[in-house]
């Protein structure tokens, strides 16, 4: 009997993560949720194991806490003893205010929760896979569109979610040699409860306040899963899924 892949989803007891993590379900991973509620993510695990019949485990975890992360890996390595894929999802926005009424503790947790969150896991991950045999796997970064633009008031997370782009290409060339490839996939307007916002009105670079578009967040599950899909020598190193009528492309 051919063994499951083992994918580890950060954030992966709500929105875009469970959305991700049940798409990997159906194609067969056993899978690891993370996130910091252990009662949301039991639901969630239990949930998508019902669906899918998978192997679903829910280990409570701060990515932005290197001891928390190093026991999340241990976890993984303990029940699974390898990792073929981590989907660095896990993250967190700030208050929608000039840049000079942020305070520190706003930007610093933004920063742990999106960038040193994916670093932390991204190099435990890059220690199993290059141990591991057969070596290698993948590595998948949720970027968002604010990888590339920003939206108004949002310094922390912009700041962190281009970061993230750096990150990405940093580790696809550095687990090259390694047999691990790592991508990107930038998320504009996918439904969930940071997006539910949207339909009452968001501020726009003009000014204005007008209502988005979404697009349901299974588009974005199986562009993952296309992503994951891929053997060790082919790589989507960026892709960006997206409400086609989104303010983004253009001058609004």
């Amino acid at each position: 009997m051919t063994q499951p892949k083992i994918a580890l989803v950060t954030g992966g007891g709500t929105g875009i993560g469970k959305a991700i993590a049940t798409a990997l379900a159906r194609e067969g991973y056993a899978l690891v949720i993370s996130g910091r509620r252990l009662a949301v993510l039991e639901e969630a695990a239990a949930a998508i194991a019902a669906e899918t019949g998978a192997d679903v485990r829910a280990i409570a975890a701060d990515v932005g806490d290197p001891a928390s992360v190093a026991s999340l890996f241990a976890g993984i390595e303990a029940a699974f003893g390898r990792l073929d894929l981590l989907v660095n999802n896990a993250g967190m926005g700030a208050r929608a205010v000039p840049m000079e009424e942020l305070s520190f503790d706003e930007w610093s947790s933004v920063l742990a929760a999106n960038l040193t969150g994916p670093f932390l896991c991204t190099r435990e991950a890059m220690r199993m896979m290059k141990a591991q045999s057969p070596r290698g796997g993948r590595i998948i970064n949720n970027g968002s569109i604010s990888a590339q633009t920003p939206r108004p008031f949002s310094a922390p997370y912009t700041a962190t979610k281009h970061a993230i782009t750096g990150l990405t290409k940093s580790t696809a060339l550095d687990g090259r040699p390694f047999d691990i490839a790592c991508g990107q996939i930038d998320i504009g307007n996918a439904a969930s409860d940071m997006t539910a916002r949207m339909s009452g009105g968001v501020l726009q670079a003009n000014g204005e306040t007008r209502p988005e578009p979404t697009i349901d967040v299974t588009h974005v599950a199986r562009a993952v899963v296309y992503m994951a899909s891929l053997p060790l020598d082919a790589n989507v190193l960026t892709m960006t899924v997206m409400a086609t009528q989104m303010p983004l492309v253009g001058r609004g």
